[in-house]
């Protein structure tokens, strides 16, 4: 209020003016007409200045700030005139003191102008350092908001390193290397990590587009008795054999279409432009068990058992053998008997539909694969012909959760890939007009709950858990406010360096952990436009909006440290014992760069982080293990692969205690290896 009250100081003195000026003017020193002429002509003014400051108030838009600047010239030209026909009225005996009068007003009128101004302009070279103090550190001037918003935005960067040698085509080692082990790793770790990831960018002269598009290269530490060792293959999947043979991209990727061989003749080439692009059994992404047997898997429905032991591909797996889908997640989800679920759409038939998948724990052979699996249920997209593109799915112990999120897949484009040479990427696109619908299909009955929950426009890969309590369901997502994420991940965008690479990053949206709570009990008798979750502690909000429809707007699972790590992504629980079950404990990667490079982990109980971060090391997924007899939810460790782009032959395995994320040891490996997806501990047979 302050500049209000000094602006009502100075419009009283020019009032006191005013009077004092007619006392003089009754004495015979002043004519009436020309009273009047400057107590209108200060009248005007008087009203300009009080529309001036209801305008002025909260204004910080360059827009407003140049009216305002106009209107103070015009009001100081008015007040120029006005001061040079007092001079001239008051120069019997008050010449004087008419000049201290213009000197005390015109001075009065900069300074009101100015407390106006209060964070915009002082004098110009101060103009805008009142914003810089109100934003965060970091900030630069002229920016509005963009260095440090919540929900996405983190502290504008500059001088990121570049990341080019962490997307560089490898070597594999089939035969096992013996690492280093500075420190201690736990002799009680019995078994190995595994890691699956993209190794091969090129073949002859063609070059993959997509970090998603690199060869699959798996990975194992082998941890036994305190000691490590290291092996490596490429998997021989039809695409690399394909490629290889030919030295030449000759099965299309997510970001890359292979074109015709140059090989056939001009009507062959002709008319495989009009065949549908074949889906691709790169399996990039993650390693998982059915019954048992581990497999690598894409997002196709092409998928490979391999020997976890000597990691050789050993058969490729078809999904569409089994089920109607045609492709399936790389990111299942188990009950604790070894009941398999996971998520693929179907383009046949009665059109695009959700799928959620039931495969049973039991082999009946030991030839068995995937026979048994079902279709527990299929849901209708909101556009057939536009359905979603999903990463992973969501599960409590009584509901499949599927997250259809505003990541759409253009069908025409997709089936017109190949005429018009472009790839599967080219038909994903990011809609920010449409809601995110959360679906609940029940996992005893297969049913679809006929209530369906909204939120506002957001992008999901990754969950972090779901559980059921006192009648809702909680979900832990990591999500982001825009889609684009698949659009940033190209090895153009990863290889960039310098002023381009901060601005790459700078521009993206960021990912954080947050919270939705859907209330299972929502009946007729429900009332609408009301918060429905009753949970003290939680911000979230749940409203009945109709009879089947609920809007859900999350809290966040962070505090304002996070920030300043860049979001957190590839989160991981103790899984085995806290899946589908009240939780305290999340870990994953900090992204203050285009890959992760530090680990964090979360305390719910007061949304605290403890955080691993060494400048210039770049660390993937962190992976818990439990410790033998463990009692408490973090009694354990935390592996990560951790690599150096500035050194060659820099990866080691990072040990962590899972309690006070302290580094207990490392295994240094004198290899160079790729940024990798997804990983999971298979512990050794006793």
């Amino acid at each position: 209020m302050a500049p209000v009250s000094k602006a009502e100081d100075a419009q009283n003195e020019v009032k006191k003016g005013e009077e004092d000026k007619k006392g003089e003017e009754k004495k015979g020193e002043k004519k009436k007409g020309e009273e009047k002429k400057v107590e209108e002509k200060k009248a005007e003014v008087k009203k300009g200045e009080e529309k001036k400051g209801k305008e002025e108030k909260g204004e910080e838009k360059k827009v407003e700030e140049k009216k305002a600047e106009e209107k103070k010239g015009e009001e100081k030209k008015v007040e120029e005139k006005k001061g040079e026909k007092k001079k001239g009225e008051k120069k019997k005996g008050e010449g004087k003191k008419g000049e201290v009068k213009k000197g005390e007003e015109e001075k009065g009128e900069e300074e009101k102008g100015e407390v106006k101004k209060g964070e915009e302009k002082k004098v110009e070279e101060k103009k805008g350092e009142k914003k810089k103090g109100e934003k965060k550190k970091g900030e630069k001037k002229g920016e509005e908001k963009k260095g440090e918003e919540k929900k996405g935005n983190t502290t504008e960067l500059k001088g990121l390193e570049s990341l080019a040698p962490l997307v560089r085509s490898v070597e594999e080692t089939p035969d096992a290397i013996h690492a280093e082990v500075q420190g201690t790793i736990p002799h009680w770790i019995n078994g190995s990590l595994l890691r699956n990831g993209p190794a091969k960018f090129e073949f002859g002269d063609t070059s993959f587009n997509h970090w998603f598009d690199g060869m699959a290269m798996l990975h194992k530490f082998k941890m036994e008795k305190g000691q490590v060792t290291y092996t490596s293959r490429f998997l021989r999947s039809e695409a690399y054999k394909k490629n290889s043979e030919r030295d030449r991209i000759m099965v299309s990727e997510f970001g890359t279409v292979a074109m015709p061989d140059p090989c056939q003749n001009i009507f062959q080439r002709f008319f495989s432009r009009f065949e549908m692009i074949k889906p691709t059994d790169n399996a990039n992404v993650n390693f998982m068990k059915y019954k048992g047997d581990y497999y690598v898997s894409t997002e196709t429905n092409l998928i490979h058992k391999v020997n976890p032991e000597n990691l050789e591909t050993l058969q490729q797996v078809d999904w569409s053998t089994f089920v109607a889908v045609n492709g399936a997640t790389a990111h299942p989800h188990y009950d604790p008997d070894g009941t398999c679920f996971n998520m693929g759409n179907s383009y046949e038939g009665k059109g695009t539909t959700y799928n959620i998948i039931r495969v049973p724990p039991g082999k009946s052979n030991d030839y068995d694969t995937l026979q048994g699996a079902s279709i527990l249920c299929s849901i209708a997209p909101s556009n057939k012909s536009h359905p979603s593109y999903y990463h992973s799915f969501a599960m409590s112990e009584n509901y499949v959760v599927f997250i259809e999120q505003p990541i759409k897949i253009d069908l025409v484009k997709i089936v017109t890939c190949k005429l018009r040479g472009k790839a599967f990427s080219d038909a994903v696109y990011w809609d920010p007009k449409q809601d995110t619908i959360l679906h609940l299909i029940d996992k005893k009955t297969g049913e679809a709950s006929p209530v369906k929950y909204y939120a506002k426009a957001f992008s999901n890969f990754h969950q972090i858990n779901a559980f059921e309590e006192s009648g809702f369901l909680i979900l832990d997502l990591c999500c982001a406010d825009d889609g684009k994420a698949l659009d940033i991940y190209t090895l153009q965008n990863l290889r960039k360096s310098g002023e381009a690479l901060d601005k790459l990053y700078n521009n993206m949206s960021k990912v954080f952990p947050r919270r939705f709570v859907l209330p299972l009990q929502v009946s007729d008798d429900t009332p609408i436009d009301k918060n429905l979750n009753t949970r003290p502690s939680s911000k979230a909000t749940c409203v009945k909006k109709s009879k089947t429809r609920v809007f859900c707007q999350s809290e966040d699972l962070h505090g304002d440290d996070l920030y300043q790590y860049g979001g957190l992504e590839f989160p991981h629980i103790n899984y085995k014992r806290y899946n589908t079950r009240p939780y305290r404990y999340f870990y994953g990667c900090g992204f203050k760069h285009l890959f992760g490079d530090s680990l964090l982990k979360m305390d719910l109980n007061d949304r605290t982080l403890k955080v691993w971060y060494q400048k210039g090391l770049f660390p993937s997924e962190p992976v818990f293990v439990p410790s033998p007899n463990a009692v408490e939810e973090d009694d354990g460790v935390i592996l990560s692969v951790v690599l150096c782009p500035s050194q060659d032959k820099a990866t080691f395995l990072l040990v962590l205690n899972a309690k006070t994320f302290e580094e207990l040891g490392r295994a240094n490996v004198p290899v160079n290896m790729p940024y990798g997806f997804h990983g999971v501990f298979n512990a050794s047979v006793q």
